[in-house]
């Protein structure tokens, strides 16, 4: 049998790669659509509907959109920069080499697949990864009311200086999801956190949920 590892992997996150880009036309942000090295500065809008589209070295600054359809889109190379989007749709989309700053309400990305995927300084009321494939991903200086990964498939995950107030893992598969740095409240399917990394006093934080969980009775 090998040796366990002693230390926890951190995620692969490389800088981005954007280059010269051309500034975008609005005409083009549909579904289905293709975009390819093109920005997009301070777009304002009631929808942004690019389900199915692929993302190819594109930089959104400051966009707001009252609903933002992601949903089976491709992102590649994309930075999405002070951004307020209330309601995201991003099911089933396919995200690599993506930063994300700014403001999001609620974010369904069930069943997406993300690799290599930085969220920094982000608040976010509602982040749905059910079923999700996330690997080299790291969520930075942020705020989660409720962090949905159940049934999903983590690797290489770090939460750094980051707060989520509800947890659900309930039948995750984890390996190296470091929450050393991480503010927990309530945590479902504490069982399944097999292959999360914590810090002592985290442990201590958690053995009384931990002791119900498993039916135990403490008593001096």
């Amino acid at each position: 049998m090998p040796p366990a590892r002693s230390a926890t992997r951190p995620p692969r996150i490389g800088a981005l790669r954007l280059g010269t880009l051309a500034d975008g036309d609005t005409g083009l942000l549909r579904p289905g659509a293709d975009l390819e090295g093109l920005r997009y500065d301070a777009l304002d809008v009631a929808e942004l509907s690019l389900a199915g589209a692929r993302l190819d070295g594109v930089h959104l600054i400051g966009l707001a959109a009252d609903e933002t359809d992601l949903s089976g889109a491709r992102l590649m190379e994309v930075r999405l920069e002070r951004v307020v989007l209330p309601v995201v749709r991003a099911e089933r989309g396919q995200w690599r080499d993506v930063e994300v700053v700014g403001r999001l309400g609620s974010v369904e990305a069930w069943e997406a697949r993300w690799r290599s995927v930085h969220l920094v300084g982000c608040k976010i009321d509602y982040l749905n990864l059910r079923g999700a494939e996330l690997l080299d991903v790291e969520l930075t200086d942020c705020v989660v009311g409720e962090l949905d990964a159940s049934q999903a498939t983590l690797q290489r995950v770090r939460l750094r200086e980051t707060r989520v107030e509800r947890l659900d893992v309930r039948g995750a598969r984890l390996t190296d999801l470091d929450l050393r740095q991480a503010g927990l409240g309530d945590i479902d399917g504490l069982l399944d956190l097999r292959g999360a990394t914590l810090r002592p006093e985290q442990l201590l934080d958690l053995a009384p949920l931990l002791a119900a969980e498993l039916g135990l009775r403490i008593e001096p």
